[in-house]
């Protein structure tokens, strides 16, 4: 009976960035607003949401789309990928404390930014934070003990494998070119790894499940 925002409106094919998700939820918000309604921002990724009620502004950038499909091919082999958090963290210290040695898309990121402002990824989110947020806002969560939520984790990934994760990344790469944001997800890289044969069935698995819990913390 409440309306939810921002969900199945962009296709698979489409980039779609923080910034651009701080646009339309700041657009969402101000329509909530309007109706005296209280808005309820619910995730997910910190990066977004941090985003939005911090207001960290983010610079247009022009990616250079060569340079980024030789770094995603690159990320497909777990080798390379170890090399470009490595050369990641010679360009950027700072900002892979925080990014995983799995985290292919934050990996990728760091790079990007660098290869096309010439700043780090931590240097322009210093000079974003220059104003204060708009929003009057509260942070709630839910923690629970470690073991049991690993547990539940754990659990979550084999009812997504049976309930035929598979079949939909395979059947969406059948019906879409291009995935430059949805297949970045936890879960969705991992199948395409054990489908280009670079992980075993079995290691899929422990990747996403292990990729879950690094999420969680």
């Amino acid at each position: 009976g409440i309306k939810h925002h921002l969900i199945d409106f962009i296709s698979p094919e489409e980039r779609y960035t923080v910034s651009d998700f701080k646009k339309d939820c700041e657009n969402a918000i101000q329509e909530i607003l309007k109706k005296n309604k209280i808005p309820i921002i619910v995730g997910g990724t910190g990066l977004y949401i941090d985003a939005v009620i911090n207001g960290i502004k983010y610079a247009d950038m022009e990616f250079d789309e060569t340079f980024r499909k030789k770094l995603m091919d690159r990320a497909e082999n777990p080798e390379e990928l170890k090399k470009m958090w490595e050369e990641a963290n010679l360009i950027d210290a700072e900002a892979m404390k925080k990014i995983s040695l799995n985290d292919k898309k934050r990996i990728i990121r760091v790079l990007e930014i660098y290869n096309s402002t010439g700043k780090t990824k931590t240097m322009l989110e210093t000079l974003s934070r220059e104003e204060e947020s708009k929003y009057d806002f509260k942070i709630f969560g839910i923690t629970m003990e470690r073991s049991v939520l690993y547990d539940r984790i754990n659990r979550r990934v084999d009812i997504m494998i049976e309930n035929g994760l598979e079949d939909e990344v395979r059947n969406l790469t059948k019906k879409y070119k291009k995935f430059p944001t949805a297949l970045q997800g936890i879960g969705y890289k991992e199948v395409i790894q054990y489908f280009n044969n670079y992980i075993t069935r079995e290691e899929m698995i422990d990747k996403i499940k292990q990729e879950s819990r690094r999420y969680a913390k």
